[in-house]
């Protein structure tokens, strides 16, 4: 008889469309069930105290998780956009490097050739004298402003 008790009180009562329905509309307003509030639903839906108890419980754990999944995704994108953007960056980074080599090389051959730079190199620079140095940003704003430099500054 023993037995027969326990399974009984062990079977599980499966709740209706209505009784779930009250008890989302109530969570929805409070997530905590306080003590009076547990004693009027399990009036109003003839359920145990326990049973309503156990719900909300579970209800809350479901909801934290459910949340937790949704800033796991949205972590997730901000990663993959950051990843994107380092990507883009690093192959930036590496064409601004190689430009700036050509330009040191371009540098390096107008120094090399005559010093001071003369007017025959730079069309519009002006000669330098007295071992004056050319400034590298000058130099190259003359090299490019005369088609010298790569004829694209896109960094795509």
């Amino acid at each position: 008889m023993e037995n027969s008790q326990s399974q009984s009180r062990n079977k599980k009562k499966r709740l209706t469309q209505e009784q779930l329905r009250q008890l989302e509309k109530c969570f929805t307003v409070n997530k905590k069930l306080e003590p009076d509030l547990k004693i009027q639903l399990s009036n109003k839906l003839g359920l145990p105290q326990r049973q309503v108890a156990v719900w909300f419980q579970n209800k809350r754990a479901r909801s934290k998780t459910q949340s937790l999944e949704l800033q796991h995704c949205a972590l997730q994108s901000k990663l993959e956009a950051a990843l994107s953007d380092k990507a883009k960056l690093e192959h930036q980074v590496q064409f601004l490097q190689d430009e700036l080599k050509r330009s040191r090389n371009q540098l390096a051959l107008f120094t090399n050739h005559d010093s001071p730079v003369c007017n025959s190199n730079l069309g519009s620079c002006e000669e330098r004298h007295d071992d004056e140095v050319v400034v590298f940003d000058e130099l190259y704003a003359c090299f490019v402003s005369n088609g010298h430099g790569s004829s694209s500054t896109s960094w795509v």
